[in-house]
């Protein structure tokens, strides 16, 4: 099937008061797996590679977008390719020709009124190029590379959005859609977190884009449904799945500590991560 783009799933997501759900891509397996799970579940899922994992690659963006584009293309569901927070403009630039036809750019922990500026700037390199483009105001913290990750608490003051100011941001930028600090953080591996979700509902009054939440991995199901409910459309999903992939592969060499093919664990991981992809999906698209 070929490539979809996020901005034709998050308008439909929107419309019809569903969620959809951007799964992070590091590996090949990664992505095989968030495809086997779209089509399990039957809906459709964005494939979504950080600047984090294009780091992880040798900082080369056109062999893991190639190869993710490959398996998006040769699946039965419909799944849009996303690169997911740049926050280089060496990167962004990359994004067209490597085929993203949706970005993240991530300004969010610079003081709000460089924030503003550097994201008008990508929103005009990204539209001028055919791109939808998602931005962050707040801090949801936890992201890898944050030097203040084990530190910034989701519930502290002045960390969660303000819907006033937010507002103010998505006209000053252009944005498409907008990630919201409202409780929940990056990298956690236990679903613990609790969502402000009259917040949520404040800010997709008051925000006329769509609304992203970064940081569901730790969101128990019953806070996912209300959070899309109450007006998230994108639900970023990223630890959870390497969270399956590294239990299955540890509880394999476990019981197998000869073992020297990978295939033989590589596999049950990947299908362990496509049932998480499955459970998440049917979550937030019942």
């Amino acid at each position: 099937m070929p490539l979809v783009g996020t901005e034709d799933l998050v308008t439909a997501a929107r419309a019809t008061g569903h969620g959809v759900a951007a799964f992070n891509v590091i590996t090949l397996e990664h992505a095989e797996a968030i495809a086997a799970g779209a089509e399990t579940a039957g809906v459709p899922a964005i494939l979504q590679i950080s600047e984090n994992a294009v780091r992880f690659h040798g900082g080369r963006l056109a062999p893991v977008a190639a190869a993710a584009a490959a398996v998006a293309r040769a699946s039965d569901a419909p799944l849009a390719l996303h690169l997911d927070h740049v926050e280089s403009f060496e990167l962004l630039r990359e994004a067209p020709a490597a085929g993203f036809g949706s970005v993240m750019f991530d300004a969010s922990r610079l003081p709000y009124a460089e924030n503003v500026e550097a994201t008008a700037r990508a929103v005009r390199f990204g539209h001028g190029h055919g791109m939808w483009v998602e931005a962050e105001l707040g801090r949801v913290g936890g992201k890898p590379g944050d030097p203040d990750r084990t530190t910034l608490d989701a519930h502290a003051p002045g960390v969660r959005t303000d819907p006033d100011e937010a507002a103010e941001y998505t006209a000053a930028t252009g944005v498409d859609a907008l990630a919201v600090a409202v409780g929940s953080s990056h990298a956690m591996t236990e679903r613990t977190a609790t969502l402000d979700h009259d917040l949520i509902g404040e800010l997709r009054r008051a925000v006329p884009v769509p609304l992203v939440l970064h940081g569901s991995s730790g969101v128990p199901d019953e806070e996912l449904r209300r959070a899309v409910a109450a007006g998230m459309t994108k639900i970023n999903v990223g630890t959870a799945l390497n969270t399956a992939f590294t239990r299955t592969v540890r509880a394999h060499l476990a019981r197998d500590a000869e073992t020297v093919d990978p295939r033989t664990y590589l596999r049950p991981a990947r299908e362990a991560m496509a049932e998480t992809v499955a459970a998440f999906l049917k979550v937030i698209r019942p």
